[in-house]
């Protein structure tokens, strides 16, 4: 890991310290709804959910619920971002694509954002120009360069 990668993982461990999922949609739950759970098995997955510290996540876990980042809420998403973002940096997620739905702002998916906090956002502003500095991630630089003007950027108020 680079110097730089580093200093964005301690941005992020730092910004989201101490966030807890409260009523948000959770993990297990989120997969739940992308595969049509009943009540039951969604109060299940509910109670299976981490709740109190996103860095107890298992990266396997994140992987197998990729999908769950389209259906988090704000406080959901506010909880499982920095987990996604930590794996991503460091190279273990094999299915997670975090970066799209940084990117990806229609249908009002940037509403889910709308909770973090200044110091949460510059943590994901400095990721995501880190991936944009990065040849490998060249395809979405585009969008990326999107996502940084129009959602992304410095001055915007949380």
């Amino acid at each position: 890991m680079t110097e730089h990668e580093q200093r964005v993982l301690n941005m992020i461990r730092t910004a989201f310290a101490g966030v807890v999922l409260g009523e948000g949609v959770g993990l297990w739950q989120g997969q739940g709804f992308d595969d049509y759970a009943d009540e039951r098995t969604m109060a299940s997955y509910r109670a299976h959910d981490e709740k109190r510290d996103w860095s107890a996540i298992p990266v396997a876990d994140l992987d197998r619920c990729y999908s769950s980042l389209s259906f988090f809420d704000r406080d959901g998403m506010r909880f499982h971002l920095p987990a996604y973002l930590v794996a991503d940096l460091e190279g273990r997620l094999q299915t997670a694509d975090v970066l799209f739905h940084l990117t990806y702002q229609a249908h009002g998916a940037a509403s889910r954002f709308e909770t973090l906090s200044a110091d949460q956002r510059e943590a994901v502003r400095a990721f995501l120009l880190l991936r944009l500095s990065d040849p490998y991630f060249e395809f979405v630089h585009p969008m990326i360069e999107v996502a940084l003007r129009d959602y992304w950027t410095a001055d915007k108020k949380s």
